[in-house]
């Protein structure tokens, strides 16, 4: 770890007691930032983000002298000349550089991982800030990062009873069967996903991590069958005060019958079943498949705008998705 020192301030990397604070401390920065937050992050989640970095190395916990965690930030590697900085600083403790140094462990830390990527790959560091806050988008321009994408959370507040969704023809709908279904669901999540701005091949293996969870619960993953083929999937949550999306994808031979439309609306009448009134998921506002029209069409807006940031460390091939395969 790098050399850090900030007056009044000690830093460590994190433990797993610590994800309760984290999440306390990202929903504090929410609030101050969102126009509309939602604590949509549960302890489970960091610790579930930490399967990808080692926390030794690739996180960091700034503690506060009374012993509170004043910001947190980390690095991972998602393969393939990816490497993704996450970074908060609590409000009470902002304008304290606290922000500035996490940018510089985790840029260090990710130029020592670039060695990792496939040769000839381009490798870029990307880092997410709230489209609001422009100290962070300041901060972010000055240390040498571009503007690159906008992903927006959108979300719907069910105040009536959902509209029954209407099925393509020859589609049905199933529940999802562990220890039968897991490699199916991956691949059509895959082959849906791939045509996502800035996809790259996931491990199966790394991926089983969504299931190996004690609040995963099956009844929430959305299967579509035609003849016992598995085409499109709504894989489902709850976080806390929010029934949440997490993936909505459709195979590509199964596009524009109207199933991406049917399944997020089944998605709101089993959220509405269960007492679940407001519906969440996050996209890219250029999504490259159309993903946002159906969700505005559904009666879904946008609530909060997060800022791609990236910054080159190693030029080469880019080896994500940046327009459609045909």
């Amino acid at each position: 770890m790098p050399a850090i020192h900030m007056e009044g301030f000690t830093t460590r990397p994190p433990t797993q007691e610590d994800a309760q604070a984290i999440c306390d401390l990202i929903a504090a920065f929410d609030a101050a930032h969102s126009e509309a937050p939602v604590a949509t992050n549960v302890p489970q989640d960091i610790q579930e983000g930490w399967r990808r970095l080692n926390p030794e190395t690739d996180a960091w916990v700034f503690c506060a002298p009374d012993g509170r965690i004043a910001a947190y930030g980390e690095v991972a590697d998602h393969g393939f000349g990816q490497l993704w900085a996450d970074c908060y600083v609590h409000p009470s403790f902002a304008g304290r550089g606290l922000g500035t140094a996490l940018v510089y462990l985790t840029e260090t830390r990710a130029r020592e991982l670039v060695a990792n990527a496939p040769e000839n790959a381009r490798v870029v560091l990307g880092n997410g800030v709230l489209l609001s806050d422009a100290s962070a988008r300041a901060l972010m321009e000055r240390s040498g990062y571009h503007l690159t994408r906008v992903h927006w959370r959108m979300g719907i507040d069910l105040g009536a009873e959902p509209p029954t969704p209407e099925w393509p023809e020859g589609i049905a709908l199933r529940a999802f069967v562990p220890g039968q279904d897991e490699r199916a669901v991956f691949d059509v999540v895959e082959e849906a996903f791939s045509d996502h701005w800035g996809h790259v091949p996931h491990r199966f293996d790394e991926w089983l991590h969504h299931i190996d969870r004690s609040d995963f619960d099956p009844s929430l993953w959305l299967l579509a069958v035609e003849d016992d083929q598995l085409v499109g999937v709504a894989l489902c949550r709850r976080r806390p005060d929010t029934g949440w999306v997490g993936s909505l994808g459709v195979r590509r031979r199964w596009r524009g019958r109207g199933l991406g439309t049917a399944l997020l609306r089944h998605s709101f009448r089993v959220f509405w079943d269960s007492g679940e009134q407001r519906v969440g998921l996050g996209v890219d506002a250029q999504n490259l498949t159309g993903a946002v029209r159906i969700y505005t069409r559904a009666g879904m807006h946008v609530v909060e705008q997060a800022a791609l940031y990236e910054k080159e460390l190693r030029p080469g091939v880019d080896l994500g998705t940046r327009e459609l395969a045909l």
